[in-house]
């Protein structure tokens, strides 16, 4: 029963945060082969903690308010937890109020995005273009005085770098 009522406050959560899709077809979406995204299973299981390949390599998603940068607006870039690329830089993060990391662009050519039918929603998922892995998803309810996006981004994807002063 507690399992039932987690999920059913979960899709609660993802639906209202996730009010509005990103169209896929206006995005350059080239997966290029690299190192990292020629890995195995094997391999990235013993590479990435249980909580990260289960978002990174199985598309899951953390819970809401719980993961270490929903809330953190330190000057810095963010880079993928499975591979170090840079996807995000700190100037383009902003308080969302959705319990995700929210940024309202990615660094140029550092992601692809999919078509996701999953769970009843038509959602536009976010890879990183070098290994692949699960990142979260775009929507069109981000700021309009910047892009109008927002990238909705699992802390768990994600590694923070400061900028050095």
């Amino acid at each position: 029963m507690k399992n039932i009522i987690f999920m059913m406050a979960l899709m609660l959560t993802l639906t209202s945060c996730h009010s509005q899709t990103k169209k896929t077809s206006d995005r350059n979406n080239v997966a290029k082969s690299t190192e990292a995204s020629k890995k195995t299973n094997a391999e990235w299981k013993a590479e990435l903690t249980p909580e990260q390949y289960e978002v990174l390599r199985e598309k899951g998603t953390e819970r809401p308010f719980t993961g270490a940068y929903w809330n953190t607006f330190e000057e810095g870039k963010y880079v993928c937890a499975a591979c170090g690329q840079t996807l995000f830089n700190s100037d383009s993060k902003f308080d969302s109020d959705c319990g995700w990391p929210s940024f309202d662009r990615a660094i140029e050519g550092s992601v692809l995005y999919v078509k996701d039918v999953s769970y009843g929603m038509t959602r536009t998922e976010v890879l990183c273009s070098n290994c692949q892995g699960h990142l979260g998803h775009v929507f069109d309810d981000g700021p309009k005085e910047t892009t109008g996006e927002r990238f909705c981004t699992n802390s768990i994807s994600i590694k923070f770098i400061a900028a050095k002063k």
